[in-house]
């Protein structure tokens, strides 16, 4: 691929992201357990009050890894229309659940975790770092988020 167009401002490039959270569906989770190994997989989320917002079992790998480590990152793109966000995690039993996290998540996916298995948590990652990039020619300003604060 030819590069032909400049690097998207640090302005734009925040703007780009929250709205990609705003409409996107699906993020890559990737989490890992106390001896390091990782696993990654797909999960609906929603972008609610600055943080995502995931729902799966506490009895998988994902579940277990993100209540134990209270780690995560997050991936949404392909490699030409990067963003990585590290977060902080925690993890909400179902009737412990923010009533508008939970109510959003629904809107978003269709789908309530809390009428479903009562093995479900919701998981709430809030962003610690953020980087989004277009390729080679975006990497030198690709960091957003730094220690929580967005750096535009």
């Amino acid at each position: 691929m030819k590069i032909d167009i400049s690097p998207r401002e640090p302005r734009r490039r925040r703007q780009d992201v929250l709205r990609r959270l705003d409409q996107e569906i699906d993020v890559w989770v990737a989490s890992a357990d106390a001896d390091g190994l990782p696993c990654l997989v797909p999960l609906w989320f929603v972008w609610h009050e600055e943080a995502v917002w995931l729902a799966t079992r506490t009895t998988n790998p994902t579940g277990r890894n993100l209540s134990a480590s209270r780690r995560a990152r997050l991936a949404l793109g392909d490699t030409q229309d990067v963003v990585l966000l590290d977060g902080d995690v925690e993890t909400y039993a179902l009737p412990d659940v923010p009533a508008a996290a939970a109510e959003a998540f629904l809107a978003r996916t269709g789908w309530d975790p809390r009428r479903d298995s009562p093995s479900y948590a919701f998981f709430r990652v809030r962003p610690r770092a953020v980087r989004a990039w277009h390729g080679q020619h975006e990497l030198a300003g690709r960091h957003l988020m730094k220690d929580g604060t967005w750096l535009t």
